[in-house]
């Protein structure tokens, strides 16, 4: 099975392998394995960009011999909060690995974290780790990954010319896994830049990093896909790239043929821990936009809505008539957020913001991060069939996160005959408002869609409900305005609500 590993800290059992591979090749350490650093210090790089080829290059050697100078190792002494593994590999602090899809749960566990027997190793003096990193200016800012430093006690860098430097932690963002350093000591350091442009899938990109702490390493490929989810954190949006990254190399830059960071390395699928092709990088836009924040302010304040949103599958654009499954779904707006006044209401769909096509309910929630608290925002969304625009001035996300996007269950072939017992919700007790569901067919297709005894059908194809009639008025409804499906939001017994939408079928009774 493929696992997916973040590419970053590498453990000292790691280390230690590598140096007495390098022993028995080369008989010691000393004997030119490893060059002797160089005193000369590097000059600041050119703040224009190099000139690219107009046809691949025959040899990278002219982007490396420019970048690399900006380009660090990141060591890192743990602090007495980590956990046992936390000298391994992996953002996974304070996640639910339940939540997580199966084949991306070795994504946030630490690489080797368990000795023989399952027995967690022994840790004898100072924990630490490595990662990669790179100077974004002169006075020695560092980016690198939230995970690289995160519990850090000390962290130092090692630059390309062989000082190493001490620096601290200026503010880091574990929802994009964006660190940011500053370099305590000395100035005038070479630095990279950001590239202006986003690449394209089949770009030349070179990555410079730290694999295995062997600093200074440089490998190439291209762009194989971009907006990548990989189940790491709310806003993954991230460049899938074949260079041959590793562990240590998380939070080390990859580079366009201009010699501009398009990318930070973060994370690897393979099924060894070893590099397979298929490594995954932070969008420079994205690194920048957090690195920006964390520099002015330390810390990174995004855009709030306060909406709940679900994707618009298939099913539930049928049901509400659109032509393609676009957009999000709200929902619901929470009471008093900047959504709610702006007067956005539960079956809404937000096609647009700010004029900008809203593909998914993930884009919505990456747009709306990517601003600043206070910013003004115009959404465009379809509200029973018509298509209106409002003004919303965003608010603070709250420290502790919004609620994630609900998600529909899987797709069924729901018919008319739902196979639901039904009666008014106040009959029974279960709410004021609303039809309950008083039982349900286990072999029915509402069963299918995970409605369950004790929900609450709070509105049908968008009109609220009281009485079983309601509910079978809006079925027929729906079915004469030749829908194909009809959608139903249901508040479950746990008080959480979600859109469920049900396929028609012209000879159901």
């Amino acid at each position: 099975m493929t696992e997916t590993r973040p590419s970053g800290r590498t453990s000292r059992r790691a280390l230690a392998s590598v140096a007495a591979a390098a022993l028995i090749a080369g008989g010691a350490l000393g004997s030119g394995y490893l060059p002797s650093a160089t005193p000369a210090y590097a000059q600041a790089l050119p703040k224009s960009p190099i000139e690219a080829p107009e046809h691949p290059p025959g040899s990278f050697a002219g982007i490396v011999n420019k970048v690399k100078p900006g380009v660090v190792s990141v060591k890192v002494k743990l602090d007495d909060s980590a956990s046992s593994s936390d000298d391994e590999d992996g953002p996974n602090q304070g996640r639910n690995l339940q939540n997580v899809p199966p084949q991306l749960r070795e994504f946030f566990k630490r690489f080797g974290q368990n000795g023989p027997g399952g027995m967690q190793p022994q840790h004898q003096g100072p924990r630490g780790a490595v990662g990669s990193g790179f100077i974004i200016s002169a006075d020695g800012y560092v980016v690198t990954n939230n995970h690289v430093v995160d519990h850090a006690k000390t962290v130092q860098v090692t630059l390309d010319d062989g000082r190493t430097l001490d620096a601290k932690v200026i503010g880091k963002d574990a929802k994009t896994d964006v660190a940011l350093l500053k370099i305590t000591e000395g100035s005038n350091f070479p630095y990279v830049q950001f590239g202006k442009a986003a690449p394209q899938v089949g770009d030349w990109v070179v990555a410079i990093g730290n694999p295995f702490g062997l600093g200074g390493t440089v490998t190439a490929g291209i762009v194989s896909a971009r907006g990548r989810d990989i189940g790491a954190g709310p806003y993954d949006d991230f460049l899938q790239i074949d260079a041959p990254i590793n562990k240590g190399n998380s939070g080390g830059p990859t580079f366009n043929v201009n010699g501009e960071v398009v990318g930070m390395n973060t994370a690897i699928a393979s099924p060894s821990g070893g590099s397979v092709g298929l490594a995954f990088a932070i969008p420079a836009e994205t690194v920048q936009a957090v690195v920006d924040q964390l520099r002015t302010d330390g810390k990174v304040a995004r855009g709030y809505l306060g909406v709940q949103i679900q994707p618009v599958t298939q099913d539930i654009a049928e049901g509400l008539g659109l032509d393609k499954a676009k957009g999000a779904l709200v929902d619901h707006a929470e009471n008093g957020t900047p959504a709610a006044k702006a007067g956005l209401k539960a079956g809404d769909v937000i096609e647009k913001v700010n004029g900008d096509t809203v593909d998914s309910a993930r884009e919505l929630s990456r747009k709306i991060a990517g601003m600043k608290p206070g910013a003004k925002v115009e959404l465009s969304y379809l509200r029973g069939g018509k298509s209106d625009t409002a003004t919303v001035t965003l608010g603070t996300m709250p420290t502790d996160g919004t609620k994630m996007a609900s998600r529909d269950e899987d797709s069924g072939n729901g018919q008319p005959r739902l196979g639901l017992q039904l009666a008014p919700a106040g009959d029974v007790g279960l709410s004021d408002q609303g039809v309950a569901v008083v039982q349900v067919d286990p072999d029915g297709p509402a069963a299918a869609k995970g409605i369950e005894a004790g929900d609450v059908i709070l509105d049908v194809g968008g009109q609220s409900v009281s009485r079983p009639a309601d509910v079978a008025a809006q079925i027929r409804a729906a079915e004469s305005n030749g829908r194909k499906a009809v959608l139903m939001r249901v508040k479950s017994g746990k008080g959480q609500t979600r859109f469920v939408a049900v396929s028609l079928s012209k000879n159901a009774g």
